[in-house]
């Protein structure tokens, strides 16, 4: 979930939905950098590889840092214009034969049984608080000895101005503790602060951050 300035009289889209993400992810452009999220950069990267999922993985750029690193990775949208901006980001570098790709909703996510060594979601922002549900789901995905990083818009600072829908749907670290299931370790649960640019402007920023370990 993003929020962007509009011209007056134009429908604010709706962020928790598929509809204006897949009207977003049309064509063949680019809407993020590519690059991999700050985080899972520098809490990923210590890791030995093995098997990833990214939930809410938008046009890949996570997924294809992964796999440029090893991982097994499996990413997961419910825009299937964005599932199809991703394949062709890992393909265009040379990473396709490790990516793998679902169109699913994290608010209906269901593991089944299936399991990753890390379970990842960055700036995935279900309406009305709905990403303790979501981790919950997520959890049940990591396999024993892997971990979880949840990603987050913290309502402060540059967010603080958000729409009241769109704070609604942030979060902090601390509020996503209790969802964790038990056979979990915290290793990070804190705002981490970093510069982002919006428009040009850099401004400073802070990321809820949630990583554990299941035992």
């Amino acid at each position: 979930m993003s929020a962007h300035e509009h011209e007056h009289g134009e429908a604010e889209p709706n962020w928790f939905e598929p509809d204006d993400w897949e009207v977003r992810y049309a064509g063949d452009g680019r809407t993020w950098s590519g690059r991999a999220n700050p985080q899972l950069v520098d809490l990923i990267a210590p890791l030995q590889a093995g098997t990833a999922l990214d939930v809410g993985c938008g046009e890949g750029g996570d997924v294809v840092w992964l796999a440029q690193h090893g991982w097994r990775t499996t990413g997961a949208d419910f825009s299937a214009n964005g599932l199809a901006r991703a394949a062709r980001h890992a393909a265009d570098a040379g990473v396709a034969d490790r990516t793998d790709w679902m169109q699913v909703d994290a608010r209906d996510f269901d593991a089944a049984g299936r399991t990753w060594d890390l379970v990842t979601t960055h700036f995935l922002h279900p309406g009305d608080g709905g990403m303790a549900d979501v981790v919950g789901r997520l959890a049940a995905a990591v396999a024993p000895g892997g971990h979880l990083l949840v990603v987050g818009h913290a309502p402060t600072g540059h967010f603080a101005e958000r729409s009241t829908a769109q704070l609604r749907a942030m979060f902090l670290a601390a509020d996503l503790v209790p969802a964790l299931p038990d056979g979990f370790d915290i290793l990070v649960a804190e705002e981490r602060g970093r510069t982002a640019v919006h428009d040009g402007v850099p401004m400073d920023v802070e990321d809820a951050t949630l990583f554990a370990r299941r035992r």
